[in-house]
């Protein structure tokens, strides 16, 4: 069972009721880059901690909404990460310094953070569109596009004909395509 299955089983079990190994198993795969996440963006240990409680505080309340068709647990999980990590960032007390800035200063902050959420997002999305391929397809893509090898490189690395890496790249970037728009994910 693929990893984001995994979660959507976690979170109907939560949806049901469970609170407890369910939510203990998403928070022991998310806690860990929600909090990295936290650091990215508001620079602060305290607010970081306090990101990762408010998110699945939320993430518990709001299960219901969680829609498999709209994008994986994981996108759905760092989609409200980034809400509450813009609402942290905007709270008076977590910018001391925040007089001093004035408005277009913020608006520029609320913009980048925006924006680093925003790749983080894609990211996820397209490494769930990517685990979606079979693995045949997965591996070949992954060589020639985020390893930066030739064709000729992967299958020697791969140790099958060329012919075979050409057909598994074609076959794989339209599966690709096809698990991008499932996602909403324009490339």
């Amino acid at each position: 069972m693929e990893e984001n299955s995994r979660d959507a089983v976690l979170l109907e079990q939560v949806a049901e009721g469970d609170l407890g190994p369910p939510l203990e198993a998403l928070y022991d795969r998310f806690a860990g880059r929600v909090y990295g996440l936290g650091l990215r963006l508001l620079g602060d240990d305290g607010l970081a901690q306090e990101l990762v409680q408010e998110t699945f505080m939320r993430v518990w309340r709001s299960v219901g909404r969680y829609d498999p068709d709209r994008g994986s647990v994981a996108t759905w999980v760092f989609t409200i990460a980034r809400r509450i990590a813009i609402d942290l960032s905007r709270r008076p007390s977590s910018r001391p310094f925040a007089e001093e800035l004035g408005p277009e200063t913020e608006k520029l902050a609320d913009r980048a953070t925006g924006e680093i959420v925003d790749r983080l997002l894609i990211g996820l999305d397209v490494r769930d569109a990517l685990d979606s391929l079979s693995p045949s397809h997965r591996e070949v893509l992954e060589l020639l596009y985020l390893q930066d090898l030739t064709q000729a490189e992967a299958a020697s690395r791969l140790d099958v004909p060329l012919g075979t890496v050409k057909t598994r790249s074609y076959h794989g970037i339209r599966a690709l395509r096809h698990a991008f728009e499932e996602r909403g994910v324009h490339a």
